[in-house]
């Protein structure tokens, strides 16, 4: 990682640029639909392997099971180990 100082030692760092990912994401209660920010070289299952114990989402929108949205959010963290499945909407194919 390349770090710059300045004079008063401040410290700057690169952006790390992400591009989003429409999902659905299954919890054990609710389901949630919004976009995870994976970078641009990993799959979405990279960003769910990385050590952090939650996954930020933005544009959400919490459903029941009977798809009725109870809460919207523009930026939401879900705890890792509540996630039973995720689904990139780009992948969503009617049955």
């Amino acid at each position: 990682m390349i770090n710059q100082f300045e004079e008063k030692g401040k410290i700057f760092t690169p952006v790390i640029s992400k591009q989003p990912i429409d999902v659905i994401i299954q919890t054990i209660s609710h389901r949630i639909l919004g976009k995870v920010h994976i970078r641009p070289s990993d799959r979405l299952i990279d960003e769910l392997n990385k050590t952090e114990q939650f996954i930020a989402v933005t544009d959400a929108r919490i459903l029941t099971h009977e798809n009725i949205i109870i809460y919207a959010a523009e930026f939401i963290t879900v705890n890792s180990s509540q996630i039973i499945w995720i689904l990139p909407l780009e992948e969503l194919q009617q049955a």
